[in-house]
């Protein structure tokens, strides 16, 4: 399998990440103006929550997941790459991992029903487990 359609489902991730960016400020710089919260009054996260309403705060929430769980997801994608491991299989479960976290984004600013987003989080985690433990086998008992 080609490397670069291996790792569309990196640039993707990166992607969505910065649009989480974009979405998180665009709800987060009204909302400080609206409750007069200035940006020394907001060094510390958590001192101002109490302020803003719950999808702003998800969306933050959000932003700070994207920088969690995906970290593994990245550092997987490259071992796999690199390593020779990258086919149609590991491709296609990356691509569910992907939409997995885009639909989490979704849940957790828009619907902010936590038991649906451990649902999609639980999914997700058990795609990167699913590719974990592919490679282990392959690496280590191949």
């Amino acid at each position: 399998m080609e490397t670069l359609e291996f790792l569309k489902p990196v640039l993707a991730l990166v992607i969505w990440t910065c649009v989480m960016w974009i979405w998180m400020y665009a709800l987060r710089l009204p909302a400080f103006s609206k409750a007069g919260i200035k940006p020394d009054d907001a060094r510390h996260p958590g001192t101002y929550s109490d302020k803003l309403p719950a999808t702003v705060r998800s969306a933050a929430d959000n932003y700070n997941h994207l920088h969690e769980q995906p970290t593994i997801f990245y550092a997987l994608m490259f071992f796999i790459a690199l390593t020779g491991g990258a086919d149609s299989t590991a491709t296609m479960v990356a691509w569910a991992y992907v939409g997995l976290r885009i639909v989490h984004s979704f849940v957790q600013v828009v619907i902010g029903t936590v038991a649906l987003r451990f649902l999609v989080f639980t999914l997700g985690t058990f795609c990167l487990f699913f590719l974990a433990g592919r490679e282990a086998l392959r690496v280590f008992a191949g």
